[in-house]
């Protein structure tokens, strides 16, 4: 008989080319994976696995092999959520990547209120402004903010986030309050190294407006620019859930709201396929249900135009 953990220490194995890290990714020694490898490959009657100078990697028949057991796995996984939904309980490991700041602020609580809702869920998640390989790095699930590169994967949008311009009540007393977007010329602005687009975009009627920003501090931390705000070195474009706690204690006010500002999206991405994991439902659920509507960080936004 093939054991079920035969298949899943060859799987990663595979996945990961090499023994320690399978190892380390299923919690086990590399003995015990080494020791599986060679059960399968006596039960199976033929080799699966070849070392190679970049590492472990399958013969034909393991790649064979592999592609089935991916099936096989699946399916099973599919099995047990089916079953184990009946109950309303979630079990399994929920591997997750998500935006440093966001997920810290964030998400750390829609998890610890999935962790006392379901005893048996164990989650592993990655804080990380890096772009992941979902399928490579072997991940259920990952939010992403803004735009999405790879088309592949299955995308749900789970609440808006707006770029928004904020400045001390220090700095603005210091050097001005900008009224239009062309104001902004000659102020000291925070310039965030991490984003794509360099300008600074603002809309005035059908007329989109664009402001290169000029200053002498600069980082690709979103937090390193919050608190250089919030001292009164200069105007920052940060996204609203960043600085809203900031704005609503008055550290930071938002300016030109008359101006505007591109909307993006805080989405949770998926691997491709039908099938939607009972853990990944939920994370699903618990997100639209927290941040559904008008979500806290932008209220404070709709809360400061009407003063």
């Amino acid at each position: 008989m093939i054991e079920l953990e035969d298949l899943k220490s060859f799987v990663e194995v595979v996945d990961s080319s090499g023994l320690n890290r399978a190892a380390a990714r299923l919690g086990v020694s590399k003995s015990i994976v080494s020791r599986r490898i060679t059960r399968l490959e006596a039960e199976l009657g033929t080799r699966l696995l070849t070392r190679t100078t970049r590492g472990i990697s399958p013969t034909e028949a393991g790649s064979e092999f592999k592609s089935r057991c991916d099936r096989i796995l699946s399916e099973i996984e599919e099995a047990r959520d089916a079953v184990t939904q009946q109950g309303r309980s979630v079990r399994g490991r929920l591997r997750l990547s998500a935006p440093l700041s966001f997920g810290v602020r964030y998400l750390v609580p829609v998890l610890a209120d999935l962790a006392q809702l379901h005893p048996d869920l164990e989650i592993d998640v990655s804080y990380t402004d890096r772009v992941v390989d979902l399928i490579g790095e072997r991940l259920d699930a990952a939010v992403r903010i803004g735009s999405l590169r790879d088309s592949s994967l299955v995308v749900r949008r789970i609440a808006p986030v707006h770029a928004v311009l904020v400045a001390s009540p220090d700095y603005l007393a210091r050097h001005g309050r900008p009224r239009t977007p062309q104001d902004l010329v000659g102020h000291e602005c925070l310039i965030y190294t991490g984003s794509l687009v360099p300008e600074w975009q603002f809309q005035s009627g059908k007329r989109r407006i664009s402001i290169r920003p000029e200053g002498r501090l600069r980082s690709d931390s979103g937090e390193a620019i919050l608190q250089w705000a919030v001292a009164g070195l200069g105007i920052a474009d940060a996204p609203s859930f960043l600085v809203s706690d900031a704005v609503e204690s008055g550290a930071l006010e938002p300016l030109l709201l008359n101006y505007p500002r591109p909307e993006y999206g805080i989405h949770v991405v998926r691997p491709p396929g039908s099938h939607v994991p009972g853990k990944v439902r939920v994370l699903i659920d618990s997100l639209v249900e927290r941040f559904g509507g008008i979500p806290e960080w932008d209220r404070c936004l709709t809360e400061f135009t009407g003063r």
